[in-house]
């Protein structure tokens, strides 16, 4: 008989669950390691694991009898069909309370559903998102974990012990009920998606506009990571700018480009568009990583489709394009977050969880890939009211996007009469003046759907009479020859 004498479990040594192993282990946590190709877990003990308070399992009986209870067994697995089959071999040597964590890029609705099946067989579930590549697991990732509520005393100083640190507090905190957890690390996605796109349009419009080299631009996003763009994504894009290839020329211009994707930010797009979101941003980052894989496609395009040339700004001009382009993205980052919380606050209603919004932000200031200065300020404006509607109604935002606002217009201005497309850009001033407009056309387009659909409308309220009463649904005949019937109303 095993000693249990494990205080936390891991199956699945890929690079993701060596290094949370090893992070555990320097935190004083006694870890039990097991993969299902077994030779790697001695592989791992000889080498990496040599020394360090890890025990080695070669099934998932001895994994299980070497912990202590309640178990706390973290899956770091592929999505998908693989957890449900280690949790199928798990539950045989599993009692009432144990806890199983699925650490992987779940979609939300697995979580659910696994946080359900195993509550009627009395085990806890906790589906977290863990963020931050190699070495965030390392050192100090962003975790988000949520589930059942009551896992979370027994795996709270573990979790919160391996954690990045922000300002001395942990990137961790209890998120909510059932799948919250992967639903915040897929908003998280979908959000970095939009930065990284964001990113990408600046470096073309600095390159095809500005006519900087790749030097000159990794300078300018150093001077960036300086302010209030200070960020992983913005540091590394200045590393990435400055490597040059065995032969001198920098590497990134030698890189295809064709964009992939896993999907976390195309599941993001989608909820949006279940939840009647107008997450524009994400959406556009998608479409834009979609538009790159169609490059033999692009390439016969380019050969036939004319567009305007391109005028590159004058030297004398060049300091102003940057800091238009800088106020462009810093506007634009803002409208990203500011969709991402408004779908995370529509998700909580839809599915009944009680999120912790101002954990989320300060979960995602340091571990995780989207780290900035810049959540700072998200995490103080959701402390000052939980309850906020919109980061847009936050002072600090409204004065950052008004101040940014002329060079955000400028450097959309001119990418459209260049001809370089920038989808984030546009979609976020567009999403912002849609936001600030009073009243849009879609009277107009209801009118269309009831001209030809009976689809029905609503009258304004100083319109309202005997006739038309305020919150009726009203058909009308446009043209004296449909019939008087509407058809059935939703929202969709």
């Amino acid at each position: 008989m095993s000693e249990a004498i494990g205080d936390f479990g891991l199956i699945g040594l890929a690079v993701m669950g060596q290094n949370l192993i090893l992070n555990a282990a320097d935190h004083g946590f006694t870890v039990v390691a097991y993969n299902r190709t077994v030779s790697k877990v001695d592989h791992f003990l000889q080498n990496e694991a040599k020394g360090k308070s890890i025990i080695g399992a070669h099934s998932i009986e001895e994994l299980c009898a070497k912990l202590k209870k309640p178990r706390r067994i973290m899956l770091l697995v592929k999505a998908g069909n693989p957890v449900d089959q280690f949790i199928e071999q798990l539950l045989p040597h599993l009692d009432e309370g144990d806890i199983i964590i699925d650490g992987g890029n779940s979609h939300f609705p697995d979580s659910n559903r696994r946080y359900e099946e195993l509550k009627k067989k009395g085990i806890l579930f906790v589906g977290s998102g863990v963020s931050g590549g190699e070495e965030g697991a390392r050192y100090g990732p962003s975790l988000m974990p949520g589930g059942a509520k009551e896992a979370w005393p027994h795996i709270k100083d573990i979790f919160q012990s391996i954690s990045a640190k922000a300002d001395g507090e942990p990137c961790c905190d209890w998120v909510g009920d059932a799948g919250a957890g992967h639903y915040v690390k897929m908003v998280h996605n979908g959000i970095e998606y939009g930065d990284m796109q964001l990113i990408c349009e600046a470096y073309d419009l600095m390159k095809r506009v500005g006519g900087l080299t790749d030097k000159e631009i990794s300078d300018v996003f150093g001077e960036w990571n300086e302010g209030v763009l200070d960020s992983f994504l913005v540091e590394i894009t200045r590393d990435i700018l400055a490597f040059n290839d065995k032969d001198g020329t920098p590497l990134v211009e030698k890189i295809l480009d064709t964009a992939g994707q896993k999907g976390t930010g195309k599941w993001t797009a989608i909820n949006a568009l279940d939840l009647g979101m107008p997450v524009t941003l994400i959406g556009e980052a998608v479409f834009a990583r979609c538009l790159s894989a169609l490059k033999p496609e692009r390439e016969r395009a380019s050969e036939i489709l004319n567009g305007p040339e391109v005028e590159q700004v004058s030297a004398e001009g060049r300091a102003q394009f940057i800091a238009d382009l800088m106020q462009a993205l810093y506007a634009s980052k803002i409208i990203s977050y500011a969709q991402g919380f408004m779908l995370i606050r529509e998700a909580a209603k839809e599915y009944n969880w009680k999120l912790n919004f101002p954990s989320i932000a300060l979960m995602w200031r340091g571990g995780c890939i989207i780290r900035s200065v810049f959540l700072a300020e998200i995490t103080a404006a959701y402390r000052e009211n939980p309850d906020l509607e919109n980061l847009l109604f936050n002072k600090f935002f409204q004065d950052a996007i008004h101040k940014a606002q002329s060079g955000w217009r400028k450097t959309v201005a001119l990418a459209v009469t260049q001809g370089i497309p920038t989808p984030a850009f546009s979609t976020a001033l567009s999403f912002y003046d849609g936001y600030r407009s009073k009243k849009l056309p879609a009277n107009l387009l209801q009118a269309q759907r009831d001209y030809f659909g009976a689809h029905t409308f609503q009258i304004l309220p100083e319109c309202a009479d005997d006739e038309k009463k305020v919150g009726d649904y009203i058909h009308v005949n446009w043209t004296g020859k449909g019939g008087n019937v509407s058809a059935s109303t939703y929202d969709a």
